[in-house]
């Protein structure tokens, strides 16, 4: 009797065969989702090895497993798995890195036009004479050794590098030259987001590890204290 009385509104939980069918569109929309655009490379940014140096946290250690840079930026976080790249930590920084990389979000050095065998060189410039302000700036120019086939009109100023005093570039990673200038090459974790550091085993377990700190405070007073008294 009771369940004659509850068989309507069993009814309205069974699924239909509508639901059915969305459920299984939506599947299809699933599998079928276009893959991530492939970004093209930099001049600061050439290959693979120089990416994972870049980014850091001794990636650069897996770069012979990405025959190319195709390969790298077509990969998913399973196929990441299967090639070895851990722990998981390793895997979601990889591909946040590339995400970045596809929408120009890029760290110092990411908008150089002239680079050669991993260095740029910025100089200070100064604006056309017709312009009120004469206001020194940072550009990026042409490699001594590098050949140009006709000099650039104009040259690219790169963001985060700024003129201090007279005749000084400031900037991450910049290093004077011998004249003038300064040069910025690729080094190993320049883009790196570094990880925070854990003091007293973290928010969830600091109770537990002060505690545990102080008992063997009190431990080793007490301990102290006792062979005092021999």
């Amino acid at each position: 009797m009771t369940l004659e009385r509850w068989r309507p509104v069993l009814r309205l939980w069974a699924p239909t065969p509508y639901a059915t069918a969305i459920r299984n569109q939506t599947r299809c929309l699933h599998s079928t989702r276009p893959s991530h655009p492939i970004p093209s490379p930099r001049p600061f940014v050439p290959d693979v090895e120089t990416f994972l140096t870049l980014i850091g946290r001794g990636l650069s250690r897996y770069a012979s497993k990405f025959p190319s840079w195709d390969s790298l930026f077509s990969l998913t976080g399973p196929e990441l798995q299967q090639l070895g790249i851990e722990p998981t930590r390793n895997r979601r920084y990889l591909l946040r890195w590339m995400q970045k990389y596809r929408k120009g979000d890029l760290g110092p050095g990411g908008d150089f036009e002239y680079v050669k065998d991993g260095e740029a060189i910025l100089k200070l410039a100064l604006p056309p004479a017709d312009q009120l302000k004469q206001t020194k700036f940072v550009v990026n120019v042409p490699h001594p050794e590098a050949e140009v086939a006709e000099p650039p009109k104009l040259l690219p100023r790169p963001m985060g590098y700024t003129v201090r005093g007279e005749k000084t570039i400031a900037g991450p990673y910049a290093m004077p030259l011998p004249q003038s200038g300064v040069s910025v090459k690729v080094t190993e974790g320049m883009w790196e987001h570094r990880r925070g550091r854990k003091i007293d085993g973290g928010e969830r377990r600091r109770s537990e590890v002060l505690f545990k700190k102080r008992s063997a405070e009190r431990r080793a007073q007490r301990e102290a204290d006792l062979l005092s008294r021999l």
